[in-house]
């Protein structure tokens, strides 16, 4: 890329209407304001020149320079109008870079690999996540992520409230451990990164936030048959984390809990855990071990 273009598309906001402080609280918006956490964020993926790169939530564009400077091409999808606007009049200079008003959670990413500059190219999702719809952004990401790993590869840099990251990336017999981790773990290799203070941030919110980054998987890292069931066993397990496995699941699924009792047992996993102990190895047995629907 070269640096007029650079200039070009890290060039300064063009004058516009902010949101109203009202409309940023309803759509959970925090902006990030640290130039040097910005950077950080967008090193984690190192976009290049024949990366494709998705930004969720850009907000006032900390991030979407820094994106825009080294990115083949770049799509940002941001739900608030106004701010859409404004992003689209300052990187209108910048024919790589598309500024979608767009739902992440509803957007079709089947399609990113086609819009890679380079066949050759990563898909990258980049985002802010908004904390009021985070955990349902990253749950759509992670269903559409395998199908697009086994075409091109992915990977993630993504902010959420801290305590959701560390529910992500928790590891088996952690307090942070539940359905979260193992849904996530099955779909992508996870690593908390960074943790961001609440000063990072305009307005400054209540809780910290952190930075989890995903390299996301064309195949489970365990085998299993069926996913839609698998996910029912991960649910149930840990609907009432206070239960024995055994009791949650028979609760969770109807099943009686004497013929869960026995499962657990037939697959070598003791009905007296809990679900937060079960790796997942262990729950794809216990899901392959069930009575189909």
């Amino acid at each position: 890329m070269t640096p007029r273009r650079n200039a070009r598309a890290t060039g300064r906001p063009a004058r516009g209407v902010r949101p109203t402080a009202g409309r940023r609280r309803a759509l959970g918006q925090h902006f990030l304001r640290d130039e040097s956490i910005a950077r950080w964020i967008v090193e984690l993926s190192r976009p290049g020149p024949h990366d494709l790169v998705v930004e969720i939530g850009p907000g006032e564009g900390a991030l979407t320079g820094l994106l825009a400077a080294t990115a083949g091409r770049l799509i940002a999808l941001e739900v608030d109008p106004a701010l859409a606007a404004r992003l689209r009049e300052r990187f209108a200079a910048a024919p790589h870079v598309a500024i979608l008003e767009a739902d992440a959670i509803r957007y079709d990413y089947a399609g990113l690999p086609a819009l890679r500059p380079d066949p050759a190219g990563r898909v990258l999702v980049v985002g802010n996540l908004p904390y009021s719809v985070g955990t349902a952004i990253l749950g759509a990401l992670l269903a559409a992520g395998p199908p697009i790993a086994r075409v091109a590869p992915m990977e993630m840099a993504l902010m959420l409230q801290r305590e959701v990251a560390e529910r992500v990336a928790a590891a088996p017999g952690s307090r942070a451990y539940g359905s979260l981790s193992v849904l996530s773990q099955m779909a992508a290799a996870v690593h908390l990164a960074l943790s961001v203070p609440p000063g990072a941030f305009r307005p400054p919110p209540q809780v910290d936030s952190a930075v989890i980054h995903l390299r996301v998987l064309a195949a489970s890292p365990v085998a299993v048959a069926d996913l839609e069931r698998f996910r029912a066993v991960v649910l149930a397990a840990f609907s009432q984390r206070r239960k024995t496995l055994a009791n949650a699941l028979a609760s969770g699924l109807a099943l009686p809990v004497e013929l869960l009792r026995g499962l657990l047992a037939g697959t070598g996993i003791d009905p007296a855990r809990r679900a937060e102990t079960l790796s997942l190895a262990e729950f794809a047995r216990l899901a392959e071990a069930l009575p189909g629907p």
